[in-house]
């Protein structure tokens, strides 16, 4: 399969037509439930959409080829190919490139609420709200495991970004920066904890069944803010300068190092 990823400079506000639609989430969840059934630890959508947000915010633009052996596990030496062909992956990376870009796009604009239509608004199930509608019977066949609460799914996929590149989310030298770094990523871990207080709160629809706290809405409100703070931290900080170690200099009467054969002085340290 081929990855040819986006480079940053190419990134440009997403047209109305590059929006994806309920119908395009539609189809990546299918295509996630097929690799599913060759490689059970496949995410879902929402643990790759926080992923994305977190690649997005990263202080080092991580090429495609990279971040997506690290969340799918795209290994050339598998026996069993993750995708059914290159035509399936292509589809994937073509709707990933298009949210990837509607994503960078919301988190560049100047916004001062959540509530502006150009925001990052991040794609999350509300489970618990979608439970809650089930009939007795249907719930009755549902096994005992634990129910998500609203965004940690998505909170889980963004630390788990940051902790595969550890390095480039090391705290800067600036103390104030490291300040804001602790700050969002804080805001960020609250929400991968799950919400224990009584819900109160519906998700999207005002007359559905509430399904979050006051303080879960506010945890996530936090975060979305977050996101955008490890945007603007690492864009002005830029990425990290490697050092670079330099040996011990040869005497200006040493052999030179190059194997010349003459004396130092006289050959690269003339």
């Amino acid at each position: 399969m081929t990855i040819e990823p986006t480079p940053p400079e190419a990134l440009t506000p997403p047209s109305a037509t590059d929006i994806l639609q309920s119908t395009d989430f539609d189809e990546l969840d299918t295509i996630l439930d097929d690799l599913r059934t060759r490689f059970d630890e496949t995410p879902q959508w929402e643990f790759c959409e926080g992923f994305m947000a977190a690649v997005v915010c990263c202080r080092r633009v991580i090429p495609a080829t990279e971040y997506f052996n690290v969340l799918l596990d795209l290994e050339d030496d598998s026996e069993t190919p993750l995708f059914v062909d290159d035509a399936q992956f292509q589809r994937f990376f073509a709707l990933w490139m298009r949210r990837f870009n509607e994503v960078a796009a919301a988190l560049d604009a100047r916004i001062e609420s959540l509530d502006d239509e150009r925001a990052y608004q991040p794609e999350v199930m509300d489970l618990r709200s979608a439970i809650a509608a089930l009939s007795d019977e249907q719930r009755a066949e549902m096994d005992d495991a634990p129910i998500p609460s609203f965004g940690q799914i998505w909170a889980i996929g963004f630390m788990y970004a940051v902790e595969s590149w550890p390095d480039e989310w090391a705290a800067p030298r600036d103390k104030e920066a490291a300040k804001v770094l602790d700050a969002a990523l804080e805001c960020i871990v609250a929400l991968t904890e799950d919400d224990t207080e009584p819900a109160t709160v519906p998700a999207f629809e005002d007359d559905s069944v509430p399904s979050m706290s006051e303080q879960r809405l506010d945890d996530f409100a936090d975060a979305m803010w977050a996101v955008y703070d490890l945007r603007e931290l690492w864009r002005q900080i830029g990425p990290r300068v490697e050092t670079v170690h330099v040996g011990e200099k040869p005497g200006r009467n040493d052999p030179c190092p190059c194997g010349s054969g003459k004396k130092y002085k006289k050959c690269c340290g003339a």
